[in-house]
């Protein structure tokens, strides 16, 4: 039986802040990732069957491009979150449970500084794309508009390796993320154990 203070204490606040900013920004990703991947399949389907019949749509090229950045840099976060990047996962399914956790801390810090330091290069490049004024052909707005979700991405995805590093922290168990405890993944074939 954990005792009052322990629930109460830093560890307490840290589990109940890392549990409440994940459901938020699962909410902002999930969002986004589902309205972008049904307006492209939308869109395209629209623009095949308006250039069969009719003529394209044009600005289809556009309003896909955009979702794609869309959902490709909100998918890094995603990612993370559910442990589906890159990870050593045989190397650290052989460590002890103990060394495994020293490691996925360190991997994660790591990995959270490369984000951040992507995060304010992509927001320099915004910068950079604002002040030059460039418009897109078609629909003829600003082109930066399309990257403001870049900088976005790489900012949640550090926030999920630090969430990674709290989990860490104040579980007894190695988690490879916020919410996939490290465990074997055992592959099975068809009809066998």
């Amino acid at each position: 039986m954990k005792g009052k203070g322990e629930i109460n204490g830093p560890t307490g606040f840290l589990k109940r802040f890392n549990r409440r900013l994940g459901k938020i920004i699962n909410g902002f990703e999930v969002s986004i990732l589902v309205f972008c991947v049904a307006a492209l399949a939308v869109l395209l389907i629209a623009n095949v069957f308006c250039r069969t019949f009719f003529q394209s749509i044009y600005f289809a090229e556009e309003i896909s491009k955009f979702l794609v950045i869309l959902i490709t840099f909100t998918g890094v976060s995603y990612g993370v979150r559910k442990a589906r990047h890159i990870r050593m996962g045989a190397l650290l399914d052989a460590m002890p449970p103990k060394v495994e956790k020293v490691f996925i801390i360190f991997i994660s810090l790591i990995s959270a500084i490369t984000m951040a330091i992507m995060a304010w290069f992509s927001y320099k490049y915004l910068l950079n794309a604002m002040n030059m004024s460039h418009r897109t052909p078609a629909l003829r707005v600003p082109t930066w508009t399309f990257y403001i979700i870049v900088p976005i991405g790489f900012g949640l995805a550090s926030i999920q390796y630090l969430r990674t590093i709290i989990k860490n922290l104040t579980e007894s168990d190695p988690w490879q993320s916020p919410d996939q405890k490290s465990e074997y993944e055992e592959e099975q074939i068809e009809g066998m154990p």
